[in-house]
């Protein structure tokens, strides 16, 4: 039965919880708030000890603020519990509602797990609602009332000062203000709602006129560009509003800026990528151009919102600078395909680029095949008389690369003496000659500074578009396209010249020679083929050249 001072004891509690529900929405910052949700369960409901867990990115909670001791504080803030152990603890014990309570006799199979806890024994009760130390409560923070949304954390609170189990009201109590606190550590998050704002301002004329002043603000001074862009009509995607740091991002006045759309703005090779970004809740990486020609990369991000329920759509654009996020991952992207040493592509980029030249199926076994399915000549690239496509209906060519494509099929020059004309894609294995006892002699930086200087002479001596990787050791690889047999010949001459002059390192002079094969890289063959026939062909060369020709170091 409620005793005559319960009503009252009912209103201070009501009282102090919304003074402390006030004081969370002046929180200036995340963590500020986070602080101050602790303390409110102390001074507004009554326990001695609380602390809130947050989620993180991945899941798992830490704990974020604790109040009510400095050992609680200093045993626990800042470490973390597995999202695995917070889930078995809100699916044991007693529902109050939405707050989980785990008495002592079910809470001790806890003890050992990963949720930092400050919990120590203690005497048995001595009447049935008298607060045990070990035992638990939690209330779980979401994102919609009632438990619905996403988990966002949960407060722990420990020690009521009554020293007994909360009653229905101090559970309801509680219950409240975890709600409270979750609409606090969200706000604190999101700052504003722009979207939001911008749905209000759009739906009601005087809505509009009341917060046009604190978007502008919002929008204005938005600290990464904003912008919004009509919807729908022959105007479709032209930019209405920009702000300061969109203009001053791509270099550009306000103004200058309602006259495009970002498909004005974009990147050529960027419009496909824009083009199938979706207008709700689309995402895209690519590249704006600044007013003096340059591009900068960014990160775009769309939402919709409506003038009323029945009025224009407007596009509202997030621009977010990634230059340097995608400068660093080209460096990265750099590194994983380029020799540390002399910075060209290594082995995996070069059977990469090698593989990207090659199909399966060799040129002439296609035209045969057609050619003796009927066709009219032996041109795969004209259509049969039967209407169908060239490949159509040709026993082994099931789901062969269609002679339109776009792939051009490489064939090796005829193998001989005789140059007959035709050209192909030169694979050139070089590998030095007296380089091992550079190395020996003089020790592993003079045979860097070496690499360094043939990979130098070898990118010298080869055309823009022609590759020179490092395979490995001394080692390097030469792809050269539209070559005939003679011009390979004649590359591989000039290349070995280029690196036989000496070598100055350290105020010394070396000198190292080189052996190439000349492989030819055909339609038919795996980038591995290619280059064990080029390999093999360079021992051929390097055995039929007289040792005294050979360069050494000296």
């Amino acid at each position: 039965m409620e005793t005559e001072s319960e009503p009252y004891v009912r209103l201070a509690t009501l009282r102090q919880l919304h003074q402390v529900v006030a004081e969370l929405n002046t929180a200036r910052s995340l963590a500020d708030t986070l602080q101050t949700v602790a303390d409110g369960a102390i001074t507004g409901l009554g326990f001695e000890l609380a602390a809130v867990n947050l989620v993180r990115p991945d899941g798992d909670l830490v704990v974020a603020a604790v109040a009510g001791s400095a050992g609680a504080e200093a045993l626990m803030a800042g470490r973390v519990g597995s999202r695995a152990a917070w889930d078995r603890r809100l699916s044991m014990g007693e529902r109050w509602g939405d707050l989980i309570f785990i008495p002592h006799t079910e809470g001790w199979v806890l003890d050992d797990d990963d949720v930092p806890q400050w919990h120590t024994a203690g005497p048995a009760p001595r009447f049935p609602d008298e607060w045990h130390s070990m035992d638990r409560l939690f209330a779980p923070m979401y994102t919609a009332a009632n438990g619905g949304g996403e988990l966002l954390g949960v407060i722990s609170v420990d020690r009521p000062r009554n020293g007994r189990r909360p009653g229905a009201w101090g559970q309801e109590a509680l219950q409240m203000y975890a709600f409270q606190s979750a609409i606090a550590i969200s706000n604190a998050r999101l700052r504003a709602n722009m979207q939001r704002a911008l749905v209000r301002l759009e739906r009601e004329q005087q809505a509009l006129r009341a917060s046009e002043e604190s978007f502008r603000q919002a929008f204005e001074y938005a600290p990464s560009g904003m912008a919004v862009a009509e919807m729908g009509g022959d105007q479709h995607g032209r930019l209405l509003r920009t702000n300061d740091a969109l203009c001053r991002l791509l270099g550009r006045p306000a103004s200058g800026m309602r006259r495009y759309s970002f498909s004005d703005l974009v990147h050529p090779e960027d419009i496909g990528t824009l083009l199938r970004t979706s207008a709700e809740g689309g995402r895209a990486e690519l590249r704006l151009a600044r007013r003096d020609g340059t591009y900068v990369w960014v990160s775009l991000r769309n939402s919709v919102v409506a003038d009323t329920a029945d009025g224009p759509r407007f596009l509202l654009t997030h621009v977010e600078d990634i230059e340097e996020r995608k400068r660093h991952e080209l460096q990265l992207a750099h590194r994983a395909s380029h020799d540390s040493l002399t910075g060209l592509p290594n082995s995996a980029e070069l059977r990469a680029r090698l593989g990207a030249r090659l199909c399966s199926r060799p040129m002439g076994s296609m035209a045969d095949a057609y050619a003796s399915s009927g066709g009219p000549g032996s041109d795969p690239h004209t259509f049969r008389a039967d209407g169908k496509e060239p490949f159509e209906g040709i026993d082994g060519f099931e789901g062969a690369p269609a002679p339109f494509d776009h792939h051009v099929h490489l064939v090796a020059p005829a193998d001989g003496p005789a140059d007959d004309g035709s050209k192909g894609l030169a694979v050139l294995f070089c590998d030095l000659d007296g380089f091992k006892s550079i190395n020996d002699r003089f020790g592993h930086n003079t045979g860097d500074a070496v690499l360094i200087e043939v990979a130098r002479r070898l990118t010298s001596g080869v055309r823009d578009g022609d590759t020179v990787a490092r395979l490995g050791g001394d080692e390097f690889v030469v792809l050269a396209d539209g070559l005939g047999t003679a011009d390979a010949q004649d590359l591989a001459v000039r290349l070995r010249n280029a690196i036989i002059p000496p070598i100055r390192v350290e105020g010394r002079a070396v000198r190292v020679g080189a052996s190439f094969g000349i492989g030819w890289a055909s339609c038919g063959m795996t980038a591995e083929e290619v280059l064990e026939s080029a390999d093999q062909r360079m021992y051929v060369e390097k055995r039929s050249r007289s040792k005294t020709n050979r360069r050494a170091a000296g």
